[in-house]
């Protein structure tokens, strides 16, 4: 790996996490069963409430543990299904499928979030939600997600694991459906090492959430199934310092991408182009070429961490593959995409010289 290798993602980290880590070590206080969480969770949770202006939020473990803890507060379990896009990462069908349900996978439009008609396509007797995913950042049509949910009479989970931040006319991501939820994983725009956040504006639903990640304890009682999912303290802590840096992070991954749309756009690659009052918070900047496997062989040759997110679909992989589900544009977006380093710690010299070596091929 060259020594000025530029990573397709990384943590912005410093003095303050390391000193938030440390409170919580000396307090002693590791983690709670409490149905509220500890100080810390509770912390995070309020930060997250005050960014998003989601009035309730939840926080576990993971970002696959909140798609869990929602699906778990829907009630959702064998013999139901749930409709998900297959251009995702495998987590948001293995949600669907660690509940007993079934997921029926949708394709997608040419912004790489879920395709409306395909949806509409997907709904049967025994559809009970539908999980859009807000993928690259990229925020999914949810009016119309939204209108044909309803008509259905059937649920919305986001999976806005890597949306945190991301708006359409300024409402966030997670904030568009009963509940969203949100991934603190190392690659995406802020983190708390492993975790994972679940919002909600509805109190029962905030409730049986909290109960559920923590062995269904109401408090008095356990009423409700549930496991364990909680949030450790200290991660907890490392999330809310990172929560206040969000703003700083994501004005910095727009300037790039900006950066990036200016100089490569007669590049020949096809470039993201977010719709009108869309504004993502860029935790991928993803583009396409149909030569795209010469192109990044050469970026990753030249010590440039772009990546493919994601070269095999969830439909396609051995678990998921039924040889019948024909999803045309999902598989050329499997064969086309390319995302490139957009985070904070890319600057001017690092797009200069990723951009010269597209230029150049």
């Amino acid at each position: 790996m060259c020594a000025d290798f530029i990573p397709i993602n990384r943590p912005i980290l410093d003095d303050a996490e390391i000193r938030a880590a440390q409170a919580v070590l000396e307090s002693g206080i590791l983690t709670s069963p409490s149905p509220d969480g500890g100080p810390a969770v509770q912390r995070l949770e309020h930060k997250v409430c005050d960014y998003t202006g989601s009035r309730y939020a939840v926080a576990v473990g993971s970002g696959t543990a909140a798609l869990q803890a929602a699906l778990m507060a829907l009630d959702i379990s064998v013999g139901d299904e749930v409709v998900v896009p297959s251009f995702s990462y495998v987590a948001t069908a293995n949600a669907v499928r660690s509940v007993g349900a079934r997921p029926v996978f949708a394709d997608i439009s040419d912004d790489h979030t879920m395709n409306t008609d395909s949806l509409r396509n997907c709904i049967g007797p025994k559809t009970v939600a539908v999980i859009p995913v807000h993928l690259y950042g990229r925020v999914a049509h949810m009016d119309i997600i939204s209108e044909i949910s309803e008509s259905a009479g059937i649920h919305v989970i986001e999976d806005a694991a890597q949306s945190l931040g991301s708006t359409i006319d300024g409402h966030h991501t997670g904030t568009l459906s009963e509940m969203g939820c949100y991934s603190l994983y190392p690659g995406k725009v802020a983190t708390s090492g492993e975790g994972g956040i679940i919002t909600t504006d509805n109190k029962t639903l905030k409730d049986r959430l909290c109960a559920v990640r923590n062995h269904g304890n109401t408090g008095d009682a356990f009423e409700v199934l549930g496991t364990n999912l909680r949030l450790p303290e200290i991660s907890a802590a490392i999330g809310a310092v990172q929560m206040d840096k969000l703003p700083g992070f994501l004005e910095r991954r727009r300037h790039n991408a900006a950066r990036l749309s200016d100089i490569l756009a007669e590049s020949g690659l096809l470039l993201p182009r977010p719709r009108r009052h869309e504004n993502p918070n860029w935790n991928l900047y993803t583009a396409s070429s149909d030569d795209r496997d010469h192109l990044l062989d050469g970026l990753n040759r030249n010590g440039v961490g772009a990546a493919v997110y994601y070269r095999t679909p969830i439909h396609a992989t051995p678990l998921y593959a039924d040889g019948t589900t024909s999803l045309p544009e999902t598989d050329r977006a499997a064969q086309t995409v390319i995302s490139l380093p957009v985070h904070p710690g890319v600057g001017e010299a690092e797009i200069y010289r990723m951009t010269k070596i597209i230029k150049d091929q």
